[in-house]
């Protein structure tokens, strides 16, 4: 899926980045003799990566634990050079690293603080202020929204530390968004948060999308994240890209079925294995049959017609299995 050319904000073409790292059994022979010799292997953590992502879209980035999402959000961030390839974020390369580059974008990775541990975000606040030279206007009005929107008044003066986890990450956000940036990469944002926590960093999110038009590339192993928010996601597997593309039609091509659960009246024993596969059922008393999609309003019928239905619902695949498979199948 691409972009048109008038609304791309980011173009990754063959993008690789690939490590050279010391290796050496252990023991303390293996230690001596790699100070006198040293073995490397090279590691490719991303491996010819090509999309692009258009202005104001929410992209999914997924993958498995080291498929090499973080380091491509660390390459189009500025953090690391890459090996081979080239990028482009709104027209500029972001390993060089200009200052007007680095002021229209933020990254946001839920497992590392830019918050002082012991002042309050407050007070964060005022230094990012002056590392971006934001006008005295400026920040009021932008903190004033960020206030709306993630309800900061009654925790930015505490000392961070004293923040619970949730909190925090309130107050991570908004001080990776004083500068309104126009592109943001989001590494696990609510990595480690409750659920209440999770769904009101989502609902932050969209409204953020929606206001301010900003780009966002989210990785996240919680697929509710990504449901919530991304109508496209990208798959990365051991550093290739496996898929790009909408999200409904990765489920109609890796899991072509639908889940029919049927609750019958007065049948505690009732055998269903002929209308499709019996699944382990959510609850008791409720009985769970993968089939095929385009078979899935036949059997509807014929269940209706040839058993005692008390309820029957049909519903798509969960999509934790859906990527899940996904990733087996890469």
């Amino acid at each position: 899926m691409t972009a048109s050319t008038q609304s791309v904000a980011i173009v990754v073409e063959n993008l690789s980045k690939t490590y050279r790292v010391p290796v050496r059994e252990g023991g303390f022979a293996a230690a001596v003799r790699s100070f006198i010799k040293r073995t490397y292997r090279d590691v490719k953590a991303v491996q010819g990566v090509s999309f692009t992502i258009g202005h104001g879209e929410i992209v999914g980035f997924l993958g498995p634990n080291g498929a090499g999402k973080t380091t491509t959000l660390k390459m189009l961030s500025g953090l690391l050079h890459p090996t081979g390839g080239r990028a482009s974020v709104l027209g500029y390369t972001p390993w060089q690293r200009s200052n007007d580059y680095l002021r229209t974008i933020t990254l946001v990775m839920g497992q590392r603080n830019r918050l002082s541990w012991d002042i309050p975000a407050a007070d964060s606040f005022l230094l990012n202020k002056a590392i971006y030279r934001i006008s005295d206007e400026d920040y009021k009005r932008t903190l004033s929204e960020l206030d709306e929107l993630l309800e900061l008044g009654p925790i930015m003066r505490k000392p961070v530390r004293n923040l619970s986890l949730g909190e925090r990450m309130k107050c991570e956000l908004a001080a990776a968004l004083l500068h309104r940036p126009r592109v943001l990469f989001l590494d696990e944002p609510t990595i480690g948060l409750d659920l209440g926590a999770q769904a009101r960093i989502r609902s932050f999110l969209r409204e953020y999308n929606r206001r301010s038009g900003a780009t966002i590339i989210l990785t996240s192993h919680y697929m509710a994240d990504v449901t919530a928010l991304c109508e496209r996601i990208i798959i990365i597997h051991h550093g290739r890209l496996k898929y790009d593309g909408a999200l409904s039609e990765l489920s109609r091509r890796i899991a072509p079925y639908k889940l029919i659960g049927v609750v019958l009246k007065d049948c505690a024993n009732c055998d269903l294995s002929t209308y499709g596969m019996v699944m382990p059922a959510a609850h008791d008393g409720k009985i769970l049959l993968q089939v095929k999609a385009d078979e899935a309003p036949g059997v509807t019928a014929r269940l209706l017609a040839e058993q005692p239905v008390q309820d029957l619902t049909i519903e798509d695949p969960p999509i934790e299995d859906v990527i899940e498979r996904a990733f087996r199948e890469a």
